[in-house]
């Protein structure tokens, strides 16, 4: 809250959440579902970020998940944790598009 005062940014900050109140899950009509994306999808999954992607949610959003990688290792901040795993992640991800 204080840098929000410091800086003067906190009507900013707060009108992101005004302007998507219809997609939150407390909205009176829900929104409806986006059709899925066909694009290829590469996913790497870190154990200690907060945000878990669940595979067969994931799937109903996009249906052509080419890569679906689970780590022992790493966190949100993965590209500064484990440089060396993402850039083989993502390296892998690339050439399965190539193939």
């Amino acid at each position: 809250m204080m840098l929000y005062r410091l800086t003067g940014t906190g009507a900013s900050s707060a009108h992101f959440y005004y302007g998507n109140a219809e997609l939150l899950p407390i909205a009176k009509t829900p929104p409806p579902r986006p059709p899925p994306l066909p694009v290829p999808l590469g996913v790497a999954i870190f154990p200690r970020d907060p945000g878990q992607p669940v595979r067969r949610f994931a799937e109903r959003g996009f249906p052509n998940i080419v890569q679906w990688t689970e780590f022992d290792r790493g966190g949100h901040f993965a590209a500064m944790e484990q440089p060396n795993l993402l850039v083989g992640d993502l390296r892998s991800f690339v050439a399965t598009l190539r193939s």
